[in-house]
């Protein structure tokens, strides 16, 4: 069994869990509020600025040259592709730039990207590839359930098709062989903390639909 195969059965549950999550099938039949997406969005927004930080740091940490001009080609995607898209989402919904710099992420968008960092600036390329691999293949995954559903709401209906489509999935898929390269070639420690990587981030993608479902917000105190 390769070790992305094992992975993915370690999170069948979580996984199923998220496909499941009215946040996604709210998407896929257009009930979802948009005030619940708006606040996807913002938190998104957040979570994709760290997310390309710790790519970033895969570059850093990459031995082999190729390998790291790949992480940075990935990192810059996640600016012109996802943050590009994020733009357009936010003018249709009327979330201004002072908005988006005054917002403080939710609790949940604050802890999944801690957790992200602190996997990255500990570990080696494949502690990162593990903890950041679950956005990739869930997003690609909910995109490949989704596609077929029509909501109403033409910004659902871009949100599908970003995730859906080849170009994301041959994405995907290259860091997954990547990840099964670097784990044929480290210790069973280095594969056990991957692992827990991979399933924490995991845990945290089906909190993040919970977030933004539930409007989470940090308390405030009398």
């Amino acid at each position: 069994m390769k070790f992305s195969e094992e992975l993915r059965l370690a999170v069948e549950d979580s996984w199923n869990a998220s496909f499941r999550h009215p946040f996604v099938q709210g998407i896929a039949d257009g009930t979802l509020p948009l005030a619940s997406f708006r606040h996807y969005l913002l938190n998104d927004a957040y979570y994709l600025s760290q997310f390309a930080r710790v790519q970033s740091l895969g570059a850093v940490k990459a031995d082999d040259l190729a390998v790291a001009n790949r992480m940075t080609v990935h990192a810059q995607g996640t600016y012109n592709a996802e943050l590009s898209l994020h733009e357009t989402f936010a003018k249709q919904m009327g979330i201004t730039a002072e908005e988006r710099a005054a917002f403080q992420p939710s609790p949940t968008a604050y802890a999944y990207t801690s957790h992200m960092l602190r996997a990255a600036y500990n570990g080696h390329l494949g502690d990162i590839i593990a903890a950041i691999l679950p956005c990739y293949w869930l997003y690609y995954e909910i995109g490949e359930k989704l596609q077929g559903s029509a909501p109403e709401e033409p910004i659902y209906q871009e949100w599908i098709k970003a995730y859906g489509g080849e170009w994301f999935r041959e994405l995907v898929q290259e860091q997954i062989d990547r990840l099964d390269e670097i784990a044929k070639h480290v210790s069973e420690a280095d594969r056990r903390r991957m692992k827990q990587h991979f399933v924490v981030s995991s845990h945290y993608e089906y909190m993040f639909w919970e977030m933004a479902y539930t409007h989470e917000v940090w308390p405030t105190y009398r």
